[in-house]
């Protein structure tokens, strides 16, 4: 456990402080939802998987016919043209991965919970590996040469479906109400907690939509609709008054949040900072109810010093410059600290690739609230921050603050912009083999946080050196790895996991305790790790640039639902033209 985590300083956003107002579900109908929930979260236990599937389906088929007014609202929502390419990002982030989702969670209950794995091994230490993605022929063919592995907890089995098995075992368990306390950024969040709770966890789901996000309810009641009406989904809106009276109310049993670790620790340890101290100094939570959540990061992007050609340099800096503008950078895993080696000859070269690309790409509108005052935080402690653009009211400009010690303790290595600022730091090294070993201690001690983080490196020097970028991807401590991909690319592939590294307790919750997604229902997950090419051609969906991201974005969407031959040709030449 990241013991210098403790400090205070140490953090992500307050959000609920900056949450706007929104008129809220009446206390009187939340408690009658709550209780339609808690008398059916018996018959939900005993639900058939054959009755789950084919919710789920219905599911699948609803969300196809919210897509195209749930994209416009958020793009709407956050200045976007939904006739324009960053509308794709809508696209990739909402209904798509949503009915990913759905579809992957119908195909593991087709198979008891226990979905057949395409490859499994174990590591010199014992710890089993296994691999889940491509999943299908479909896969392979639309992502060549990406893979993706679920990393066991050492000592532990690759267990699957504990909840299935348990019921086929032996009378089923009590069932339980579980609340999920949305997120206000990306619009699948919501919903995929809720899904992961409903057919993993085997729990009935009350919905509390985020107040940034709340115009969505609408397309996420017609997309799950089945669900609410078999009385096993319901979704309320409002702010934290809405969201403490569910916490604590009696028949609510686990909680699930998606945001801050202050909102994390005011609901478990109070709201008053003398409180907390003493809560968790005695050991003494307010509620005593379970509680899951993932809480941000600020994820490093680790650049392995190796023979990039200008090509492999313009290419990677595109990347690096779509990791923090996807979503306007209000992503718990945007690009946040730019670490390369010191003395690596490529360094400038690379530095000045990316702020260029980043400069290309036009300011988004900052609709997340509280992102003036954080923005202006980072400029009053870096005074050499390099704005690419100008400032109004409506936007912050893609910002670089170049020179940034690589110390624990810095302030923009312990703080979660959450806008679209991107800090660059060196290690003091030059050979690669220094790096590898340098980055696990820079990004373990140094940068707060452990949902994610991404691992740039060549292929030759991937190759030449894979006892060592094996042997650092084992020792960082993060919930999710990219090597040669933003993990963005994880989350929307739904088989991996999805959330901190585990070990956090609940006095220092750092990223978070608990996974979703998890589409292969592992019982004991550590982490998950996502491989690419190092150049992916053609242009990638989530890179800025695309020029048919929202074509793709729709295809994909489409195609997702009911992978076909029939509905390829449509994703190929929007993936083509991009």
């Amino acid at each position: 456990m990241r013991t210098n985590h403790l400090r205070k300083n140490m953090t992500s956003p307050n959000f609920s402080a900056d949450a706007p107002e929104v008129s809220p579900t009446p206390n009187e109908h939340v408690d009658a939802l709550v209780e339609r929930l808690a008398a059916r979260k018996d018959d939900w236990v005993r639900t058939p998987i054959e009755h789950r599937i084919r919710l789920l389906e219905r599911c699948i088929a609803h969300t196809q016919a919210a897509a195209t007014d749930w994209v416009r609202a958020a793009c709407r929502a956050k200045g976007i043209d939904p006739n324009e390419p960053r509308a794709g990002e809508e696209w990739l982030s909402g209904p798509l991965t949503t009915s990913r989702n759905l579809r992957l969670l119908a195909e593991s209950l087709a198979q008891g919970g226990q979905p057949k794995i395409s490859g499994m091994s174990q590591r010199p230490n014992g710890q089993w590996v296994a691999r889940v993605f491509p999943i299908s022929l479909w896969d392979r063919l639309l992502f060549p040469g990406f893979y993706g592995e679920v990393w066991i907890a050492p000592g532990r089995s690759p267990t699957q479906g504990h909840t299935y098995r348990l019921k086929a075992a032996a009378p089923p368990p009590p069932g339980r109400v579980a609340l999920v306390l949305g997120a206000g950024n990306v619009s699948s969040i919501g919903p995929m907690d809720a899904l992961y709770k409903l057919f993993v966890e085997d729990k009935v789901v009350i919905l509390k939509t985020n107040p940034v996000n709340a115009y969505l309810q609408p397309y996420w009641e017609e997309s799950f609709r089945p669900l609410i009406d078999e009385g096993v989904l319901y979704l309320v809106r409002g702010g934290a008054n809405v969201g403490d009276h569910l916490i604590h109310h009696e028949k609510v049993d686990t909680i699930h949040m998606t945001g801050s670790n202050q909102t994390h620790d005011t609901i478990v340890w109070g709201s008053d900072p003398e409180e907390q101290t003493r809560r968790k100094a005695a050991g003494e939570p307010l509620i005593g109810k379970p509680i899951s959540s993932e809480l941000g990061a600020v994820t490093p992007v680790l650049v392995v010093p190796g023979p990039w050609s200008d090509t492999d340099l313009a290419y990677q800096a595109r990347h690096v410059a779509a990791m923090v503008a996807n979503n306007a950078s209000f992503n718990c895993n945007a690009a946040k600290v730019l670490a390369v080696a010191e003395y690596w000859p490529q360094r400038e070269l690379f530095l000045e690739k990316v702020a260029q690309a980043l400069a290309a790409i036009p300011a988004r509108e900052a609709y997340y609230p509280g992102t003036q005052e954080r923005y202006a935080r980072f400029l009053e402690h870096y005074p050499q921050a390099v704005a690419l653009g100008p400032r109004s009211n409506s936007a912050t400009p893609w910002t670089l603050i170049p020179d940034v010690p690589a110390d624990p303790g810095e302030f923009a290595l312990i703080n979660e912009a959450f806008c679209g600022i991107l800090s660059q730091t060196h290690l003091p090294v030059s050979a690669p083999a220094s790096f590898l070993e340098a980055m696990v201690e820079f990004a373990n001690e140094a940068c707060w946080g452990t949902l994610s983080c991404v691992i740039l490196i060549h292929p030759k020097t991937q190759h030449a050196y894979a006892e060592k970028l094996d042997a650092a991807i084992e020792r960082l401590r993060y919930g999710n790895i990219g090597i040669n991909v933003w993990t963005g690319v994880s989350y929307g592939m739904a088989s991996p996991t999805w959330g901190a590294f585990p070990g956090h307790p609940l006095e220092d919750i750092g990223s978070g305790h608990g996974v979703v997604h998890n589409t292969f229902m592992f019982d004991h997950p550590e982490r998950s790790v996502v491989y690419a090419p190092f150049r992916v051609r053609p242009t990638p969906a989530w890179f800025a640039e695309h020029r048919t991201a929202h074509r793709l974005g729709e295809a994909l969407t489409r195609f997702e639902a009911k992978p076909g031959f029939q509905r390829l040709p449509a994703v190929l030449v929007a993936a083509l033209r991009g």
